[in-house]
């Protein structure tokens, strides 16, 4: 009898072990490895000091480091899981709140630089994500939830979310399960992008619909793909000149703390940007594809624009409207979200592209710094939305937090 156990739990062993294997490529999410945060940020400043107020403790003390000119504050608290930010006809901010399955919108009637509630538009959703209002003459909401993208007619006023219509299905889950949205802004082509991240960390993709970002007519109809190859492009903006897309990418796991770099990619329709197999600069995934059968192939994909550091995590990006000054125009900000399975904490900061006119890569820099401290991480920047009269927008799904950063515009 000995030896029927014995294949009994050889098997069993063996299921074991591949069950594993497959949560560990196609279901695993990785954990943040950052400790517990030493303070908590979202009640700095002090309350009621009003909008642009300068940190109640001492500067020199202040976690968040910001450059010259600017001054925090905290927005709106309590927003647990904030992820997408989007301005609406009426000037209201909105923002997604994935974990809670819900958009809220952030209204600020007294215009004194903090939201005066917090209220729910839609609620009950699957994991949204991407939000942005259509190029319609009448205000509608497009939302991205995990396995379909809707849209409603808005109310700014009422701050309301009415009459759903289905625009696309989307495939639900997977390792990635945010979509993001952007609406294209050709003068003759208003397509509605979406992007949809791989189901697993590096393998051959089998559902046609992953690893890319489709496009659809703003009614809804047939999904097409705009561009392949890409892991995981979580946020997506629109170039104010160009009108070309940017979309951040994060790059694959398990090739160590420091490779491979993640990516700002400009996405050109019909391209491929070479994930599973390849990634950066046209090199080649040694590990994805272990007999170089597609290292030739990886000559013909679209390298990346800019190279991050591995592990930043880089999210939201957004450009420096032409209504601020000059030392800003065309510049470009990113939240680096931070590590998540990397020993020692990366990221955690807002970083500042410098630009040329044409869009250009000139040089970078840090713009707010200190989320990630040795003790723990005090929050996690996700997304950026900068308007034309000086203030930037960035949530932070770790905090539950808005933070709002104004800036005096002087003349220009």
């Amino acid at each position: 009898m000995r030896k029927p156990v014995f294949i009994i739990g050889i098997i069993l062993a063996a299921a074991g072990l591949g069950a594993a294997a497959y949560y560990w490529q196609y279901l695993r999410v990785p954990g943040p490895a950052m400790p517990r945060p030493p303070r908590d940020i979202a009640g700095l400043p002090e309350e009621g000091k009003g909008p642009g107020v300068e940190p109640a403790a001492d500067p020199a003390s202040f976690p968040l480091k910001l450059p010259p000119g600017f001054a925090f504050a905290i927005f709106a608290r309590g927003l647990e899981g904030a992820r997408v930010l989007a301005l609406d006809p009426g000037g209201n901010l909105l923002v997604s709140l994935t974990s809670q399955g819900r958009v809220a919108a952030l209204p600020d009637k007294n215009g004194d630089g903090a939201a005066d509630a917090v209220v729910t538009v839609l609620d009950g959703l699957n994991k949204p994500h991407g939000l942005v209002f259509g190029p319609e003459e009448k205000p509608r909401l497009y939302v991205a939830e995990t396995d379909q993208v809707t849209a409603y007619d808005y109310d700014p006023l009422l701050l309301t979310a009415t009459n759903q219509q289905k625009i696309a299905d989307l495939p639900p889950g997977g390792r990635h399960f945010t979509r993001s949205l952007v609406f294209l802004r050709a003068a003759r082509d208003h397509r509605l992008l979406i992007s949809v991240g791989s189901s697993c960390d590096a393998g051959e993709e089998q559902d046609p619909q992953r690893a890319k970002i489709l496009a659809v007519d703003p009614d809804g109809g047939d999904l097409s793909t705009f561009a392949a190859g890409l892991r995981n492009s979580a946020f997506m903006a629109v170039h104010p000149r160009s009108k070309h897309v940017w979309a951040t990418e994060r790059g694959r796991d398990d090739l160590g703390g420091n490779w491979p770099p993640d990516e700002i990619n400009i996405i050109m329709e019909g391209s491929h940007y070479g994930w599973p197999y390849c990634y950066g600069k046209r090199l080649h995934d040694d590990k994805s594809d272990p007999a170089g059968t597609h290292r030739e192939f990886c000559q013909d994909t679209i390298p990346s624009f800019i190279d991050v550091p591995a592990n930043e995590a880089p999210m939201g990006l957004a450009f420096f409207p032409p209504s601020w000054p000059k030392e800003f125009r065309h510049d470009l900000l990113v939240a680096f979200h931070g590590s998540s399975n990397r020993a020692v904490p990366t990221g955690g900061k807002v970083v500042r592209y410098r630009l040329d006119a044409a869009g250009n890569f000139m040089d970078v820099e840090d713009f707010i710094t200190g989320w990630l401290t040795p003790a723990g991480a005090l929050g996690r920047p996700v997304d950026i939305l900068i308007t034309d009269d000086g203030v930037i927008y960035i949530s932070d799904d770790k905090a539950g937090v808005v933070y709002r950063i104004a800036y005096k515009l002087m003349d220009n």
